[in-house]
């Protein structure tokens, strides 16, 4: 995590948010993004200006088509990766710094959205934790997703993801993999790794057993 944000209240108050179905980002993980509507052009502009702090959060039953109500919790990323396209898009990647619950959105005129984040039920996702799940845990995950990877035709690079720390792999499989956005949130709001896993784990079979197959050829 950045230096700077060691505690929640070191986090600002009011963040404007990005709200899309299906994107979910995680503390550590990396989210890239190709924004090209205008209101989030003036997001990122005022966003780049100031302390690069952008929320990401999915949409909930209620409201409108033009501003569905929003889900309860979230996910607050900076912008460590930026470019623009010769056309005016931006290219930007977002890491995620601290979940978030939306206390309220404030009721700005301005083209995109903003609300009042309370980062303090997430404060210990600023905490460096090198805790790993016990060898059997990480073991039921790893076959898991074999059997759900073999069943959708994807294909991983098995000897990276056998290295990697389980709460990046979980984590970055969480984000990438082609769940339905209310089991993203689920995995979003997980209290702990070990939860997190177990409800990766569960999806994982449920995926297995299922005869769709709409992902992509390769998780990256």
């Amino acid at each position: 995590m950045p230096a700077a944000y060691r505690k929640a209240a070191d986090l600002p108050l009011v963040i404007p948010v990005f709200p899309i179905d299906g994107a979910m980002l995680l503390p550590g993980g990396q989210l890239p993004l190709h924004v090209f509507e205008p209101r989030y052009l003036n997001m990122l502009d005022d966003a780049m200006a100031g302390d690069r702090i952008i929320g990401m959060v999915q949409t909930r039953s209620g409201g409108n088509a033009a501003r569905p109500a929003l889900a309860s919790i979230g996910c607050a990323g900076r912008v460590t990766s930026f470019s623009e396209t010769p056309d005016g898009r931006y290219m930007i990647t977002l890491t995620g710094v601290c979940r978030f619950a939306v206390k309220d959105e404030l009721p700005v005129q301005g083209p995109y959205r903003q609300v009042r984040a309370n980062f303090m039920p997430f404060e210990d996702d600023l905490v460096e934790d090198d805790a790993d799940l016990p060898e059997g845990e990480r073991q039921q995950f790893l076959v898991a997703l074999r059997h759900y990877l073999e069943h959708r035709g994807l294909a991983i690079d098995w000897e990276s993801a056998k290295a990697a720390p389980t709460e990046a792999l979980v984590n970055s499989l969480a984000m990438a993999l082609p769940f339905e956005p209310a089991e993203k949130q689920a995995l979003l709001e997980t209290g702990t790794l070990s939860d997190r896993c177990a409800t990766l784990v569960a999806l994982l079979e449920f995926g297995a057993a299922d005869d769709s197959d709409d992902a992509p050829p390769f998780i990256q």
